[in-house]
């Protein structure tokens, strides 16, 4: 059999940019303008670990300052490399536009295995790669916002944020400077579990079009829908847990490093989650059949596909086995552009990376607003709306007890009437609108445009279109 020529990561961004651009009508200076990476900034630093100097390779990638700050990721691991920086940094510019987050898109990483070094000396690594970015101005609140990624959270965003006010003392907005942090240091609620939701969002949207739902071979709700996810890290956790808690999917397949748990009658998410971290792998959990082989399990029949962790795991090899008619990727660039074209054709319908992770940076914004306006969501009007609620149950009340009515309001929809909105309720809220918002945008063009055959390429439409508009503004 002759060797199949799989596109790279960085290839299958530019593959489908161009199929995108195709259907455009800009002038060739701005599209160019709008492909290329700005710049990339690569640092090799020491630290001394354990007696002897260790030197890392890190990357931070600017692809687009039509809006600034940019912003973008920084991830840890042994695979990082300056094209895949690139292409991610490349992706955030489509993923800021289509979700209207006032950012250009950059990435950042760093070329290490987090596992191989204890808190204490990822700390001092972290420390020395924030600081060789941020003399660099690239950590910055008003010119370049990181966030966590693959191999990096709250503890390293802490670390960062940390680094950065120590180099800038007089900086008021210097908690700006990085996004998903801790709540105690400037973070905000619903951070951690913002992709993973934003992803609920999204098949609660899709499913909401009778049109959308027929064209994957599906109908009714997300009720009862079989699951498999790929990857049970915080992205695939909450996306699962949120999907058969309160939309009544049934999780039968979860994947993992290892291998791959299997059981038709559903799996247990959290209890799953617990094994993980107790044991470091999905082996030996009694609820399910385990397969060594856990990319098996991939073309296993299901109703929905969540692939939340690589990139690349649905590929030319194969994308012609798997059997979900419904795939949204929670990962950045799960198919390549060569499965996506093999996909497209047997008619599985793609819930496009750009579209469907952008929770993470959707709330990401939510918390830079907050850090430069210095005040937690909800502070100044929670307990007026709950004055204001609070008025019309009395008046409600009154009006029963004087028509001499048994009817009286119960204890129940009072305390959920009268609760004012918090920080979480207006996160949610606003990622909500956010992914509902962009997801129209996408499926306008997707089914009232006869050369758009896929939402992929309906998001790239809407999102450099809106690149194109920036600018255009700026007078380019």
């Amino acid at each position: 059999m002759s060797a199949i020529k799989e596109p790279s990561f960085r290839e299958s961004v530019d593959l489908m940019f161009n199929r995108a651009v195709a259907l455009m009508d800009l002038p060739p200076g701005l599209e160019e303008k709008i492909r290329v990476c700005n710049a990339t900034y690569t640092v090799r630093f020491g630290v001394r670990l354990r007696g002897q100097i260790q030197t890392f390779t890190g990357y931070r990638s600017v692809h687009s300052e039509h809006m600034e700050p940019v912003k973008g990721g920084i991830r840890f691991a042994p695979s990082v490399n300056q094209n895949e920086v690139e292409a991610l940094a490349a992706l955030m510019t489509y993923k800021c536009a289509l979700v209207e987050a006032p950012f250009g898109g950059s990435k950042g990483g760093l070329c290490i295995d987090p596992r191989k070094y204890d808190e204490h000396e990822l700390e001092r690594i972290t420390r020395r790669f924030a600081y060789e970015l941020a003399k660099r101005d690239l950590i910055h609140p008003s010119q370049n916002v990181p966030a966590p990624d693959m191999g990096t959270g709250e503890r390293e965003m802490a670390w960062i944020a940390d680094q950065y006010a120590r180099m800038n003392t007089t900086d008021i907005n210097a908690r700006a400077c990085v996004t998903g942090k801790p709540l105690n240091s400037g973070g905000i609620s619903g951070r951690v579990e913002a992709t993973g939701r934003g992803v609920q969002y999204a098949l609660q949207e899709f499913f909401r079009d009778a049109r959308d739902v027929e064209k994957a071979g599906l109908d009714g709700t997300l009720d009862g829908k079989r699951v498999i996810v790929q990857g049970l890290g915080n992205v695939g956790y909450h996306a699962a847990k949120f999907l058969s808690d309160e939309d009544g999917c049934k999780v039968v397949g979860i994947i993992e490093r290892d291998g791959a748990l299997f059981n038709e009658d559903g799996i247990d998410v959290d209890a799953v989650q617990q094994w993980l971290a107790k044991h470091g792998g999905v082996s030996g959990y009694p609820d399910a059949t385990y397969t060594r082989e856990g990319g098996k399990i991939l073309e296993e029949a299901c109703d929905i596909l969540i692939p939340a962790a690589l990139e690349g795991v649905i590929n030319m090899e194969n994308a012609a086995r798997i059997q979900a008619p419904l795939i949204i990727e929670a990962a950045n660039g799960p198919v390549t552009a060569g499965a996506d074209e093999i996909l497209r054709k047997k008619g599985t319908v793609i819930i496009p990376d750009m579209y469907a992770n952008a929770g993470g940076v959707t709330v990401s914004y939510f918390e830079w607003v907050k850090n430069l306006s210095h005040i937690r969501f909800g502070r100044m009007q929670r307990r007026q709306e709950e004055s204001r609620h609070q008025l019309v149950v009395d008046e409600l009340e009154k009006i029963s007890a004087a028509l001499g009515t048994q009817y009286s309001l119960t204890d129940s929809f009072k305390q959920k009437y009268l609760r004012g909105a918090g920080e979480l309720e207006l996160v949610r809220s606003g990622l909500d609108d956010t992914m509902r918002i962009a997801y129209q945008s996408m499926r306008d063009v997707w089914h009232d445009r006869a050369d758009v055959e896929d939402l992929r390429t309906a998001a790239y439409l809407v999102s450099i279109d809106k690149v194109a508009s920036s600018y255009r503004a700026k007078g380019l």
